[in-house]
């Protein structure tokens, strides 16, 4: 989509309800041609909003009123644009294992995890969160430093107990180590600004992560993922999973994406935007919602269920 367009889809279907600040920020920046042509100098996956409004609270900028905003990034453009160049949108929202906990859970145990587009690794610790689903009984481990809280609809299969992950691993392009202070606070400034729960989430799952770092290994999928499958352990079923990472693919990528992960001897979870993945819409057994951006939880290529974009929501599909 055009630049303007993205922008305003940002404002209208991702943060308003969540962000009034983002909210005001994205409209303003869709209706402004100075900023909008600034922009538009990027390659195309660098326009991204999150990334544009991260960098410039990376960099000290102001974003509580648009035009005191509007001047800001623009006078600061060069150091703007060079950090939009260098990071990536890497939410590592943790959050989203309440979408993914139900089917992970139903999975031959023991569990052997490879996360593709880790970011720092945090999803990749389901076993060590503590989960509540709507009004129910805390599941998990009761001293973890993190509580994922999820509304349902339908008949989700919550669990009894959390699954047994005995070896894990992610895959990025760049990985982020959680000792690293800069580096966390970058993956911090992501958090949209009125979002302070996420924000505890975050550090709460950066101070677990840090007492055991998770093996990350840098490279795109086509080239790492086979050997890094090969290297799970004997007797533990394989799971490739990922979340938020399509929107980083153009269409000939994804389906070689998707083709490399069918021909694995694994199973598949994808936790995408619905517009990602085009060929897990006609299996849906309800309609999207038309006001919210909702992710599609998969198993093998089959959707399971409809999620908030950070695991706050969950509809199990009949």
């Amino acid at each position: 989509m055009e630049t303007a367009e993205w922008y305003r889809y940002f404002a209208e279907r991702e943060v308003r309800g969540h962000s009034p600040a983002y909210e005001a920020l994205a409209l303003g920046i869709a209706a402004d041609p100075r900023l909008l042509e600034l922009i538009d100098g990027l390659p195309e996956p660098k326009r991204q909003p999150n990334l544009l409004l991260a960098a410039v609270r990376f960099l000290g900028g102001p974003y509580d009123e648009f035009g005191r905003f509007r001047e800001w990034t623009a006078s600061h453009w060069a150091e703007v644009r060079e950090t939009m160049l260098a990071r990536r949108t890497q939410t590592n929202e943790a959050g989203r294992c309440a979408s993914l906990l139900p089917v992970l859970a139903r999975l031959p145990q023991p569990l052997a995890l490879v996360e593709v587009g880790a970011s720092a690794g945090l999803c990749l610790y389901p076993d060590r969160y503590r989960y509540r689903y709507d009004d129910g009984p805390e599941i998990g481990p009761a001293g973890s430093p993190v509580l994922l809280t999820c509304r349902t609809n339908g008949k989700v299969p919550v669990p009894q107990r959390l699954p047994e992950v005995v070896w894990r691993a992610g895959l990025d392009l760049d990985p982020i180590d959680v000792r690293d202070d800069e580096a966390v606070r970058w993956l911090e400034c992501l958090v949209w600004p009125e979002q302070t729960d996420r924000l505890a989430r975050l550090r709460g799952a950066v101070r677990m992560a840090r007492q055991d770092p998770p093996r990350l290994v840098r490279g795109d999928a086509a080239a790492a993922l086979p050997d890094l499958v090969a290297a799970a352990p004997a007797g533990a079923t394989v799971v490739v999973f990922h979340s938020a990472v399509m929107p980083y693919l153009d269409a000939e990528a994804r389906d070689r994406f998707v083709a490399l992960v069918r021909n694995l001897p694994v199973r598949w979870i994808s936790n995408e935007g619905s517009p990602r993945l085009p060929f897990l819409l006609p299996k849906l057994t309800a309609d999207l919602p038309e006001r919210r951006l909702a992710f599609l939880p998969a198993l093998d290529g089959e959707p399971l269920a409809m999620a908030g974009p950070h695991g706050e929501w969950l509809d199990w599909l009949a």
